[in-house]
């Protein structure tokens, strides 16, 4: 039987466009880890107190979010992923709704052909607003959405309640910068684009 040169570079398409999205995922993982604080200082003791005032706890989590900012990332992710460990249906639904998105929106090309479902076709359209629609039923009336929401604000949580108690006085940040960069606490709620970690300078 006669191979078909049209899948054959159809599928090869989505592997190189597989292969380009985890070498993308690799170097920001990589790149984002050499930012990292030592955890030492993260978890050191003798550095928290109680904040003297709702401001003061403000100021604090803003130099600290400048400083551990990568570290707290990490806290965050690592609470959403035991959240759906423990949770396997949430995981098996989660991963299977990024598998379409991946390969039946983001990695087709214009000149791929039509998905055929039981002999009809589908369009692009019709196909992202299956997906959209497959997105709100998931995040919504399943428990993928509590889970998520649920492990986002304990890991946050965890942010701000280590960001308010640990004193920065001993991180050595550059003090001309860090406070511009994370204007203020309400930003860092938003969800602001992230800055350039502030050098770390040599302890005397």
């Amino acid at each position: 039987m006669a191979s078909n040169p049209a899948a054959g570079d159809q599928q090869s398409s989505s592997t190189s466009a597989v292969r380009a999205l985890l070498s993308r995922i690799s170097q920001t993982i990589n790149s984002g880890l050499s930012d990292r604080r030592p955890w030492s200082e993260l978890a050191d003791r003798s550095g928290f107190s109680k904040p003297e005032s709702f401001s003061d706890a403000n100021l604090r989590l803003r130099k600290n979010y400048a400083y551990f900012r990568t570290n707290y990332l990490m806290i965050v992710t690592a609470v959403l992923a035991i959240s759906l460990l423990t949770n396997p249906l949430s995981l098996l639904l989660l991963s299977a709704l990024l598998a379409a998105w991946l390969f039946l929106y983001l990695f087709r090309q214009a000149s791929d052909p039509p998905i055929t479902v039981f002999g009809r076709q589908f369009s692009d359209r019709a196909i992202l607003f299956a997906l959209i629609v497959s997105t709100v039923v998931v995040l919504f009336l399943t428990s993928v959405g509590y889970v998520l929401v649920s492990a986002l604000m304990v890991g946050l949580a965890i942010v701000f309640a280590h960001g308010a108690f640990r004193v920065p006085e001993d991180l050595f940040l550059d003090e001309a910068e860090p406070l511009a960069r994370v204007p203020s606490l309400l930003s860092f709620l938003a969800g602001g684009a992230p800055a350039p970690q502030p050098p770390i300078a040599a302890r005397a």
